[in-house]
């Protein structure tokens, strides 16, 4: 009887190693596609290992806890995580102790603001707008990035592709941003220093006539003639009259962007508004590439003291006043040759 016990007891024990054993080994399918899991902020292996079994993830909650004991992957991590039914416990441990999350990539363009740069990224589901605007326009944060007190983070996030988890957060993003727009600004210094500009200006000047520059146009070979522009408007103590900036000065009072510029908009003065206020504006109005800052501290050498769109992307210009109203007869005042026209039909045609 007792012999009879000690096998009953000894062939469950075996039974037992076996199902542990394939449940810390074996992958819960032979064939299954990628999921998403995410594990949250304050999650643990045990709350973690009950929904990894709910989303059919492994087959043994226990098997799966003794398994990271045994293996000192009892540690999980915050993160978005890409895992498979047919990988194994052990694979699906690693990844969650290591904290390989899934990368999401996020793109904003050349000429894009602060608070453009806030809503998409909200809309990508990688951070928050009110936390990246706070970010933007926090003063100590701001010192500590940039060495200098400013006003906000505006044209020194640097337009690009940048690679980021669900969960590094809108600080991380804005270092990596300012990381790249200082990587971006030392090597172009380093390669045209700053004694081709007609007027001396400093850092913080370059990146204020630079987005201009930026949203001025988006014709790459018009930006150092743009720049030249503005140059010898400079140098004849004229007011820049850029559009663009009335536009930023709004929105710096409104936070709401507007499109289109009225005639009231073109007179109230904001400290923005190059049309009632002298020298540049009070900061920069967007986030400038690098081809902006290179058409900054290498400009095209001209005599150019105005343009006017052609109504397709490209600009007239003019090195005189009268040639200058002839322009903007024939391209602004004449209606024929604005309907139909965009400047996206340039670049849908180049990029065809």
């Amino acid at each position: 009887m007792i012999r009879a016990l000690v096998l009953v007891f000894s062939v469950s024990l075996i039974g037992a190693a076996i199902y542990f054993g394939q449940g810390m080994v074996l992958p819960a399918c032979s064939n299954g596609e990628k999921v998403l899991f995410e594990v949250p902020e304050g999650d643990n292996l045990s709350q973690a290992s009950r929904r990894l079994k709910k989303q059919g993830l492994i087959k043994d909650i226990l098997g799966f806890k003794i398994l990271a004991k045994i293996t000192g992957n009892s540690v999980i991590r915050l993160g978005e995580y890409e895992l498979s039914c047919a990988q194994t416990p052990l694979a699906i441990l690693q990844i969650l102790n290591k904290g390989v999350s899934v990368v999401r990539t996020i793109t904003f363009p050349e000429g894009i603001n602060v608070y453009e740069m806030a809503e998409q990224l909200e809309a990508s589901g990688l951070g928050e707008k009110k936390k990246f605007l706070e970010l933007a326009f926090d003063k100590s944060f701001i010192k500590k990035l940039l060495g200098e007190e400013k006003y906000s983070l505006e044209g020194y996030l640097f337009p690009e592709t940048y690679g980021m988890t669900k969960y590094d957060g809108e600080e991380k993003l804005i270092n990596l941003m300012v990381q790249k727009f200082f990587s971006a600004y030392e090597e172009l210094i380093e390669k045209y220093g700053t004694s081709s500009m007609p007027v001396k200006l400093n850092r913080h000047e370059q990146v204020i006539l630079a987005s201009i520059v930026e949203k001025e146009t988006g014709e790459p070979s018009e930006r150092p003639i743009i720049a030249s522009v503005f140059y010898n408007r400079m140098k004849k103590n004229m007011r820049l009259q850029t559009d663009p900036t009335i536009l930023y000065g709004i929105l710096d009072q409104t936070k709401v962007l507007k499109n289109n510029i009225t005639k009231k908009d073109i007179q109230t003065k904001t400290r923005y508004n190059t049309y009632r206020i002298s020298g540049l504006p009070h900061g920069p109005i967007a986030n400038p590439g690098a081809k902006a800052l290179e058409a900054v501290l290498n400009p095209a050498s001209t005599e150019y003291l105005y343009f006017v769109s052609r109504n397709d992307g490209t600009h007239v210009f003019s090195q005189t006043y009268k040639q200058h109203q002839n322009a903007v007869r024939k391209f602004q005042l004449d209606k024929s040759m604005r309907e139909g026209r965009s400047w996206r039909d340039r670049y849908q045609k180049n990029s065809n």
